[in-house]
């Protein structure tokens, strides 16, 4: 046994190795590599993209997808149903995100990932073939159930990354985000409809012209093939030890914890002290965790809402204080506000997150937030090249600051835990989050809905009002970033 073992101590470093253990592997690595790790990163990427694309791809043609139900009676209530399918995966996520973050804790994040692919490939392809509401409901809800990997990614993506690219690992994931919002509306704007767009191709009898929704799904699935497939390169980051091993390792950090060394440790020093560290807090008494995922929580909600209503409005007539756009005019805006985020999150991130931290940047992201959706009911006075312009400028702007929370608030959560806790602690933020993003969509395609039959109100009429309880949000979010409620060191 102790040939597999090593031992290195040294003035600036202190590193477990057990070269069985496929976690031990990838922290020699960081070790022996201080450069950015971009072929792990390419595998977070993916796999964050494959998780976000099915969410992104409904925005363009929900609104059409719900008309073609005949569910709803008249034109003001489809919003009520575009919001239950939304909020039907992320329920879903709900109630499965900490028992997939425990399997990732106990087995590994490669397993829980893998499935979470395989789940988006069957279940995407069977919500494009729905044929009514209740289907499409139950096919989200399943997928939702069954893909737990966006908490299991999160995890990797912390543990794969020396401590001076966590915060790079973290942006990655946000920018798949933003990749799936130039993909997702692309692909549901241009894909959607087939039959109608391309009477040339493809026929009104043929499987694309019954199922006018399947064709994005399509081709979002067969992304999710190729990507699981991938993934059976990824390495693990798990740490994997026998009781002996363990009892061995609890005897080597006491030993290095008699030792004298300065507080900046790299990220072997902190894993070996944190493993350490028996019996583990309790997750839920981890307040520094807990606060950072209630804020995070809250402002998922308002961003979950503001991607249900912004399409809706976008599309509806300009009767209605809508913009009357079509659903490839709403793609065409998304994937443009995607790229903006992507090119933010690249280049523009990093370099401010060093500068300002990430604390004070979530701070400065919501209040222009606030300032930009109060200018939203105005717009629909514009019209032609001049609004296109606006609403572009808007929309990358909103996803830019958005996207700049959420980056700081995962980096804040993954850092509020060990490694052992890792996975749960992500799968609670998921499940948390999933259950306000659930609560966005409805909330969101409700609140519209109302809105739209009180257009002659004295007080905030039509989506004066929608917009107006978007920016009470935001605001309550922004309030809890503030001491004694986030109780996190920046």
């Amino acid at each position: 046994m102790a040939e597999n073992r090593e031992v290195l101590l040294k003035q600036d470093e202190r590193v477990y190795y057990d070269e069985k253990c496929p976690g031990c592997k990838i922290d020699k690595l960081k070790q022996s590599n201080p450069n950015i790790p971009f072929k792990h990163l390419f595998y977070v990427f993916i796999v964050a993209l494959v998780a976000d694309l099915p969410i992104a791809t409904l925005f363009p043609f929900m609104y059409f997808m719900v008309r073609d139900f005949h569910i709803a009676k008249r034109e003001e209530d489809i919003g009520y149903y575009a919001g239950a399918i939304g909020a039907s995966f992320m329920c879903g996520r709900f109630f499965t995100s900490l028992f997939w973050g425990m399997i990732a804790d106990r087995y590994g994040r490669k397993p829980v990932i893998i499935f979470g692919t395989i789940a988006v490939l069957i279940f995407n392809t069977l919500f494009g073939l729905s044929t009514n509401f209740w289907m499409a409901v139950s096919m989200r809800f399943l997928q939702g159930c069954l893909c737990g990997n966006l908490g299991a990614v999160k995890a990797y993506a912390s543990e794969i990354c020396r401590k001076e690219y966590q915060a790079l690992g973290m942006s990655i994931i946000s920018t798949a985000w933003g990749i799936a919002l130039v993909i997702g509306p692309a692909l549901g704007g241009f894909l959607a409809q087939p039959a109608e767009k391309f009477p040339d191709v493809f026929s009104k009898e043929s499987l694309f012209g019954r199922f006018p929704y399947f064709l994005p799904c399509l081709f979002i699935s067969i992304i999710a093939l190729v990507i699981t497939i991938l993934c059976f390169w990824l390495p693990e980051t798990l740490h994997f030890h026998n009781k002996n091993d363990e009892e061995e390792h609890e005897k080597l950090c006491d030993r290095l914890e008699a030792s004298t060394y300065g507080s900046d440790l790299d990220l072997n020093s902190q894993k070996c002290e944190e493993d350490c560290q028996t019996p583990q807090q309790s997750l839920y008494k981890n307040w520094p965790l807990m606060s950072s995922i209630i804020v995070y929580c809250v402002f998922q909600l308002h961003d979950m809402a503001y991607a249900e209503i912004f399409p809706l409005w976008a599309v509806s007539p300009k009767k209605l204080g809508g913009l009357s756009y079509s659903s490839s005019q709403v793609g065409e805006a998304l994937s443009i506000s995607g790229m903006g985020m992507l090119l933010f999150q690249l280049f523009v991130y990093p370099p401010l997150e060093k500068k300002c931290g990430f604390l004070k940047l979530t701070q400065i992201g919501a209040v222009v937030t606030i300032a930009l959706l109060s200018t939203y009911p105005l717009m629909v006075n514009l019209s032609g090249l001049t609004l296109t312009l606006v609403i572009d400028y808007a929309s990358v702007m909103k996803n830019i600051v958005s996207v700049s929370i959420a980056t700081g608030l995962f980096l804040l959560q993954n850092r509020a835990v060990s490694q052992k806790q890792r996975g749960a602690a992500n799968g609670i933020s998921m499940a948390g989050m999933s259950l306000f993003k659930a609560a966005g969509p409805a909330g969101g395609g409700s609140l519209f809905s109302w809105a739209m039959s009180r257009q002659h109100a004295s007080f905030l009429p039509g989506v004066h009002m929608v917009f107006f309880i978007l920016n009470v949000i935001e605001f309550i979010a922004l309030m809890m970033t503030f001491k004694p409620f986030l109780d996190v060191a920046t």
